[in-house]
């Protein structure tokens, strides 16, 4: 498995399976909090499998002063109800799957109360997920907007319209999902989807 002494990431949205490969690999992370929000991104979306297949789910946010502003400025948009939506399509894509009612109160009460700024909903949210995998430490943050890294930026290579930095190590591991009997297996998916197929078994698929 190869190690990195640095990485750097975007804020994410229930991220995919490639966000947490890093973070397993990496001796140090930060997020950016500095950059310009990015829409069809994974900052404010993510990709489940539903009974259909593939889906998104994106957390709409406020456009009243645009879209070019710091990520760490971008507020949600609550005038519609996408909480109940996101809450209601989640538990039916994996109420039957292995852990969903181990783990599903840790993530209800996201769906519940209401967050300001995108980039805590997310950062709450991640830090949830990295207990529950069991990965030590908490979210580090940048000051600054790094310009560029020669090594371990993943800000633009973890993006839903590019192929995952990971591809090779994706076609060759799988874990059972809930869907199987009806389609291949979907790899890169939110971390949501291992977590409630293999629950504390995560951290093993992850390290491959």
């Amino acid at each position: 498995m190869n190690r990195y002494e640095y990485a750097l990431l975007t804020t994410a949205y229930l991220p995919p399976v490639d966000y947490f490969r890093v973070i397993a690999r990496a001796a140090n992370w930060k997020v950016e909090r500095c950059e310009k929000y990015q829409k069809q991104s994974y900052r404010s979306r993510c990709h489940i499998l539903s009974a259909n297949g593939p889906l998104t789910l994106t957390v709409p946010v406020d456009r009243s002063n645009g879209l070019s502003v710091p990520i760490n400025e971008i507020k949600i948009d609550y005038s519609v109800s996408w909480q109940k939506n996101h809450w209601r399509t989640i538990e039916s894509a994996y109420q039957s799957s292995p852990f969903y009612e181990y783990y599903k109160e840790d993530f209800r009460p996201f769906y519940e109360a209401e967050t300001e700024l995108l980039l805590d909903f997310n950062s709450a949210l991640t830090s949830l997920i990295l207990e529950l995998l069991g990965i030590p430490g908490n979210i580090s943050f940048t000051e600054t907007f790094v310009k560029d890294t020669s090594q371990g930026d993943f800000r633009y290579l973890i993006h839903p319209k590019k192929c995952s930095p990971f591809e090779e190590i994706n076609k060759k591991g799988r874990y059972h999902q809930v869907f199987a009997h009806k389609f291949d297996f979907v790899d890169n998916l939110s971390v949501l989807d291992l977590l409630f197929n293999e629950g504390p078994d995560s951290m093993r698929y992850l390290s491959y």
